[in-house]
Order: structure tokens, then C-alpha cells, then sequence
């Protein structure tokens, strides 16, 4: 599996977490997020995600003088990047709770992987109430069922 798209998807996350508990300059954060086992993370790609967390006001950052050659410009996590980070942990918790269970290959469970509480999205429905929305007539939050097609097989799919 190529894991270039998944990084675009989780670098933001993975850049706030790595400037978390220690703040770091540009290559650093590179060097710590390659540690980490993203080993294919580009540093273009790292040096853009700190400028747009910068932009966007979840880092801080300052200038350090180097003896090595250029000044470093170190980035930090601030309120509006904790608040950020701890969002973004959440939301990926639960979607790496769904693909653990697509792949064990157990049935998918209504809710599981979720912080948000499963059941009917309607307050009506989890009071048995009909259902006026369905063009097959009402059903009850009790016998709902998947409707399929006529020309679908019902049998189990192995």
C-alpha cells in the first residue's frame, strides 16, 4: 500500500504530536516524525504542514540563533494546537477503531469506533414510533431491516 495519501490525510496530527511535549525547528520535526516509523514523511511536506499550523494558529514560533549555519525557526503547540490535537486525536481514534474492525473481519458493530452515542438519530424512533419516511410504509424501530432490491440474491455473500 502506498501510505503517501494516508500521510497527507493524518500530517497535520502527526506534526502536532511531535511538537506536543517538545517544541522543534522545521528538519527536526522531520527527524522526530522518521523516528517514529513515518519514514516516507517528505520534509517539503512537513516544512508546508508547520506553515499552515503556524497560519492557522495552533503553533507559535521563534527564531534561535545557530552555530551550525542559519538561524532555526523552532515551532511550538499553543492552547488553539492542544485544542486542535486533542480533536484530531479523537477523530482518528475512532477511524482507526472502524478499519480494525473492517479488517479483522468481524461484522461491523452499529456505533463501535464512535465517541458519540449509537442509536436512532431521530428521538421518535427509539420510542417505537413509525417511521413515515421509508416508501415501503411505515416500519417500527423494531423491524427495520435492510431493504434490497428484487433482483438481489438474499443469500449470504461468502
Amino acid at each position: 500500500m502506498d501510505t503517501t495519501q494516508l500521510l497527507k490525510g493524518v500530517l497535520d496530527l502527526a506534526v502536532l504530536a511531535v511538537v506536543q511535549h517538545e517544541d522543534g525547528y522545521g528538519y527536526d520535526v522531520v527527524r522526530r516524525l522518521r523516528a517514529s516509523g513515518l519514514q516516507e514523511v517528505g520534509d517539503a511536506s512537513v516544512y508546508g504542514t508547520l506553515r499552515r499550523l503556524y497560519s492557522a494558529g495552533a503553533l507559535s514560533s521563534y527564531v534561535v540563533p545557530s552555530d551550525e549555519g542559519p538561524h532555526r525557526k523552532y515551532y511550538g503547540i499553543n492552547a488553539n494546537g492542544r485544542k486542535m490535537l486533542a480533536e484530531q486525536s479523537l477523530i482518528w481514534g475512532d477511524f482507526a477503531d472502524t478499519m480494525n474492525e473492517l479488517l479483522s473481519g468481524s461484522p461491523p458493530t452499529p456505533g463501535a469506533g464512535s465517541n458519540h452515542p449509537a442509536g436512532p438519530a431521530d428521538p421518535a424512533d427509539s420510542a417505537g414510533q413509525a417511521d413515515q419516511s421509508d416508501p415501503g410504509g411505515p416500519m417500527t424501530a423494531d423491524t427495520r431491516e435492510i431493504a434490497r432490491p428484487a433482483t438481489l440474491s438474499k443469500e449470504p455473500v461468502r
